[in-house]
């Protein structure tokens, strides 16, 4: 084993019930006066936003809301809000949303002040270094969701529509400087978001446990992911307003994405191809695809898979953890194939060539050839786990 990694954990985070609250003064901390407030479409019409708003203009800040965020943002979400941050004189992002929106405004704020296109700041090795980080717009994210875990992330995931693959933009100072995570916001989430973003947490945290490298503090963090998962998801998709089932899966989700800088995996790889092709929910593919990956690395992460169920108080064995896998899948009504997600072979072999062009191929613990991509799909495609 190499033991060599680079490993960083910097985030500002307000963890708890209520802490809403402290919107303005995260703003003025990190040096705003006058935030756009980046959401979605459905979040825009809500109160918890009108609050928001609320919040910031009683401190005499003056804000505007953008929300033409699609669930899988696309370049032109991105340039619209960097049109509307010049327009209204912005200083600042207020990130509020899934993961879509909070990439979609970490991108806004990044490429507010960037001459350059979106694409030139690709996750390619030192691409970043391409961009004027003197013009980076700070950002306050605040989640409404448990999926993604973009509020900790360097990164944002934006579609390419003449290409049709997600691409991952990445810079350092595209890390918010305070993430505001109050598990109040997400009560409202209904059943089935729950669990497509519930499950993409518990992907995350999976992913970058099994991913191969050295990296003991992602690991431990990715572990205690999963278990939180185990124990508080199926409780949070089965009775919304449970507080501490939502603040068990909104430390999880955060903990997944931040374990995830040790890599992710073919849960990811065939998942992003899918969502760009066929616009399908990210986290609820990412479910899909999971047993059919987990069998396929077994050679790989047998072992680890076994100390894992043992932490989550299951038989210690690969088959067990596999099992509650499958009975998760089947109590949050998961869809068993990606034929039922409206995916058909059609494009299967483009799928299979997009998975391994994905950045995250290169951290399956088992090596993800165009045909071992292909034959993942085909027993998703099947329901052959």
């Amino acid at each position: 084993m190499i033991l060599t990694s680079n490993w960083n954990y910097p985030t500002s985070v307000r963890f708890g019930p209520g802490r809403i609250a402290e919107l303005a003064e995260a703003c003025k901390a990190a040096g705003m006066k006058t935030p756009l407030i980046v959401t979605d479409p459905g979040l825009a019409g809500m109160p918890m936003i009108g609050a928001m708003k609320d919040i910031l203009e009683k401190a005499g800040m003056r804000t505007a809301v953008y929300a033409d965020v699609k669930p899988n943002p696309v370049e032109a979400n991105v340039s619209g809000g960097v049109e509307v941050y010049k327009a209204g004189g912005h200083d600042g992002v207020v990130a509020v949303g899934g993961g879509s929106a909070l990439d979609a405004g970490k991108c806004v704020a990044f490429m507010a002040g960037q001459t350059r296109s979106i694409w030139d700041f690709e996750d390619i090795g030192d691409w970043w270094t391409r961009a004027n980080a003197a013009v980076i717009a700070p950002i306050v994210a605040v989640p409404t969701t448990a999926g993604t875990g973009s509020e900790v992330g360097r990164a944002g995931v934006i579609t390419n529509e003449e290409t049709h693959t997600k691409k991952i933009i990445f810079h350092p100072l595209m890390m918010p400087k305070i993430v505001i995570c109050d598990p109040e916001l997400t009560v409202g989430l209904p059943p089935k978001l729950t669990a497509g973003t519930g499950m993409d947490a518990l992907a995350h945290c999976i992913e970058a446990y099994c991913a191969p490298g050295y990296h003991p503090m992602a690991d431990g963090i990715g572990v205690e992911g999963v278990r939180l998962c185990k124990e508080y998801l199926p409780r949070a998709f089965a009775r919304g307003d449970d507080i501490e089932a939502r603040a068990g899966m909104m430390s999880a989700a955060a903990m997944g994405a931040t374990a995830f800088q040790k890599g992710l995996g073919a849960i990811h790889s065939l998942s992003h191809p899918v969502g760009a092709l066929y616009d399908t929910h990210h986290g609820l593919t990412n479910a899909v695809f999971m047993p059919y990956v987990l069998t396929f690395n077994r050679p790989a992460i047998e072992e680890r898979i076994a100390r894992l169920a043992a932490y989550c108080g299951l038989e210690p064995s690969f088959d067990a953890f596999l099992a509650w896998v499958m009975e998760l899948r089947g109590e949050l009504g998961i869809p068993a194939t990606v034929a039922d997600l409206g995916v058909d072979a059609e494009k299967a072999d483009l799928i299979a060539e997009m998975a391994i062009a994905d950045p995250t191929a290169g951290s399956n613990p088992v090596k993800l050839t165009r045909e071992a991509a292909r034959s993942i799909f085909d027993r998703a495609l099947a329901g052959e786990v």
